[in-house]
């Protein structure tokens, strides 16, 4: 249900939200600050970039438009003089002024309005697109809450004021997006890393068997794996060295880590693969607990 009536004029007077609930943990994010990591800064950003990308369409904003992701739900924001939202990501009950609303599609919260979502049902990451987009000051050329250097606004708490960007009259134009449904456990595409020979012959092959299981010390610096174990050929550390986003990273015990939006610059453990560019959103939404597969180019998808 997303109360499609029109809204009065969003220009007319300052706006913003008003934290109700963080929930377990939210910040505002938008497509991260690239650029510096010779400088040691992370680029971080939305963890999920297409979910926020879509939020951000559905309202009519430029696509790298700073929202709110919400970790695990819970989160409720007011809106003293009313704004278009849409609630992207991982699925969750959601109401808008006190009234059912729907995912993926634009939704009006009328002024003295909240927005609340509930526990996802499955997934992890959530997110908030407000027409305007969240105008809280940029470091280095974004808004982004990065959780490893401290740069960016703090985690979202109760009580703080959002300020938002000033937004057109019209309403937006879009019903609704229709998604594909994610296979569980998800199958995500994997490429050679640059150190894959730092480990035994098989090794890419041990990790492409899994599955492996997401476990609770996953964060938005990397999702740390557990499952079989894999073998170096190599003793030791590397050298520091630059780390792409998805890197696949494998400490001493032999147990993987995918990095996500927050992860160093560098590091010294061997990358064993790196995933997919695109598929790094479907690991970003695992939640512990949740298991995933690997796959190489050219090998068959195993379920």
């Amino acid at each position: 249900m997303t109360g499609r009536r029109e809204p009065p004029d969003e220009t007319a007077a300052r706006r913003w939200a008003e934290v109700v609930s963080p929930g377990p943990y939210a910040t505002v994010q938008d497509l991260g600050r690239p650029g510096y990591a010779h400088l040691g800064v992370p680029r971080s950003g939305a963890a999920d970039a297409p979910s926020l990308r879509l939020a951000n369409r559905l309202v009519g904003n430029p696509e790298g438009a700073a929202g709110i992701e919400a970790t695990f739900g819970g989160t409720a924001l007011a809106f003293p003089e009313g704004a278009w939202v849409a609630v992207t990501g991982a699925a969750c009950p959601v109401t808008a002024a006190g009234r059912p609303a729907a995912m993926d599609c634009p939704v009006w919260v009328s002024p003295g309005g909240e927005l609340r979502l509930g526990t996802p049902r499955e997934g992890l990451r959530t997110y908030v697109a407000v027409r305007g987009g969240v105008a809280v000051p940029a470091v280095l050329g974004s808004r982004s809450t990065d959780s490893l250097s401290g740069l960016g606004p703090p985690p979202l708490r109760t009580g703080a004021v959002l300020p938002l960007g000033r937004a057109g009259a019209s309403a937006p134009i879009v019903d609704q997006a229709a998604r594909p449904p994610v296979p569980r456990p998800p199958v995500v595409r994997v490429l050679p890393g640059p150190r894959d020979d730092w480990f035994e012959p098989g090794a890419l092959r041990a990790l492409c068997a899994g599955p492996y299981e997401v476990t609770p010390e996953s964060n938005r610096v990397g999702v740390r794996l557990s499952g079989a174990p894999l073998r170096r050929a190599r003793p030791g550390e590397l050298p520091s060295e630059g780390m792409p986003l998805g890197a696949v990273q494998v400490p001493p015990g032999g147990r993987p880590i995918v990095f996500l939006a927050d992860h160093p610059p560098t590091g010294g453990y061997p990358v064993i693969a790196v995933v997919a560019s695109a598929d790094v959103a479907l690991v970003a939404q695992l939640r512990p607990g949740d298991r995933l597969r690997f796959r190489l180019p050219g090998t068959p998808a195993r379920l």
